[in-house]
């Protein structure tokens, strides 16, 4: 029921803890499923203490149960392990505390979280988080490295001192994480988040040795695989050794099979860079001095043709052709003139032949009247006594018509 309060009217702490456990006493029993972080059983104590928690989520529950409940499953229970309980909340008010009261626990078994694991797995792979396309490439040389790893621990030196005998040069950002238990998960997610946030890290690398189902289980967590799939730096998965295979090897954009594997992935090797450089200079310079070669040959050759030799020779044969040609032309252009003048000759003959002045030569000659008319005709004379011209081969004189 809601309950009517006001500043002037409130209500007591202990009435306000009494109605949360007479709201919390009437929900039912629940299965939880956590894991262990703290297990308190004092000898002669009839009530055993466990703190559960939530790896995916820093959440913890108080649980308490009868030792006989307990006692079933003590052999195969400790602390870290993952655990399913039947339990009813209760509420203990002067505390102002909620707790679980446990009345059968089970241990989650390997086949079980086998099966989990895998269901997992094919709903992130639905999703598109493991597809080959979100891959991203390495980079040939990266400057800066950040490491994810747990403190002081051989998956750490594995990579650092391999990466360093490699190419000393390289840097690392180092992030010292639990890699088991109940605080891996949220470690490791902010170590990969932090390292992501950094500009200058080119790659990340998440580095653990060998284990159990149980010790890679945080590497196999939801939170921390769509966490890896979110950042910007390509990741490289180093978990375990080659027969392990957590979630966090498919979201990656790189998996090594061992840390050590990961610093050969990562960081290239600088003696084999130098005989790859060293390989291509000789290459290179084989090349120009075969280009070389083929063009000093090609240009000998070239030298070594007539042309070259007697570069004049061709301007020799050609002058010759000129004043072959030249020779031929002046005597085409004689043969032309004399035939035009012998042609202009014998025109020239006929015309003086048909002129009026050969016919004068031979005895004749022309009379004209006064106004310049030539006589043809006894008629055209005109009347005696009249004068007219005669125009011989000579000169001219008059005559005058007789009757």
């Amino acid at each position: 029921m809601a309950l009517n309060t006001s500043p002037e009217a409130p209500l007591p702490v202990g009435d306000v803890s009494w109605l949360i456990g007479g709201w919390i006493d009437r929900l039912g029993s629940v299965w939880v499923e956590g894991q262990i972080t703290q297990l308190s059983r004092r000898p002669g104590a009839g009530v055993v203490f466990l703190t559960l928690r939530d790896p995916s989520h820093d959440i913890s529950v108080s649980v308490t149960c009868f030792r006989q409940v307990f006692d079933r499953i003590a052999d195969v229970v400790s602390e870290g392990a993952r655990v399913v309980v039947l339990a009813k909340p209760e509420w203990y008010a002067p505390r102002g505390q909620l707790s679980l009261r446990a009345t059968e626990i089970r241990p989650v078994g390997i086949g079980e979280l086998l099966v989990r694991l895998e269901q997992l797995k094919k709903s992130l792979a639905a999703e598109g988080l493991f597809a080959l396309d979100r891959k991203k490439p390495l980079p040939f040389l990266p400057q800066l490295i950040g490491l994810v790893c747990g403190r002081a621990s051989a998956a750490e030196r594995d990579v650092l001192e391999n990466a360093r005998r490699r190419w000393p040069a390289v840097r690392f950002e180092v992030r010292n994480t639990a890699v088991q238990g109940v605080h891996a998960v949220n470690q490791v997610v902010g170590a990969v988040k932090e390292l992501d946030g950094i500009p200058d890290v080119d790659v990340i690398v998440v580095a653990r040795g060998g284990g159990s189902v149980e010790d890679l289980l945080p590497f196999s967590d939801e939170e921390l695989i769509r966490t890896v799939a979110a950042c910007r730096t390509p990741v490289v998965s180093a978990i375990g050794h080659e027969p392990d295979s957590p979630l966090l090897d498919l979201v990656a954009d790189v998996r090594a099979s061992t840390p050590t594997d990961a610093a050969k992935k990562v960081v290239p090797d600088v003696g084999e860079e130098l005989d790859r450089v060293r390989q291509l200079r000789d290459r290179s310079l084989r090349t120009v001095r075969g280009l070389l070669d083929r063009e000093e040959r090609g240009l000998a050759h070239a030298l070594g043709r007539p042309c070259m030799e007697h570069p004049l020779r061709m301007v020799d044969e050609r002058e010759a052709d000129v004043d072959a040609l030249a020779g031929r032309a002046r005597r085409v252009l004689g043969h032309l003139l004399d035939r035009a003048d012998s042609e202009l000759a014998h025109t020239r003959a006929r015309v003086l032949a048909l002129s009026p002045a050969a016919t004068l030569e031979r005895g004749y000659a022309v009379l004209q009247r006064a106004d310049g008319h030539v006589v043809r005709e006894p008629a055209d004379a005109g009347a005696a006594g009249e004068t007219l011209r005669a125009r011989v081969s000579g000169g001219e004189f008059a005559v005058r018509v007789a009757e």
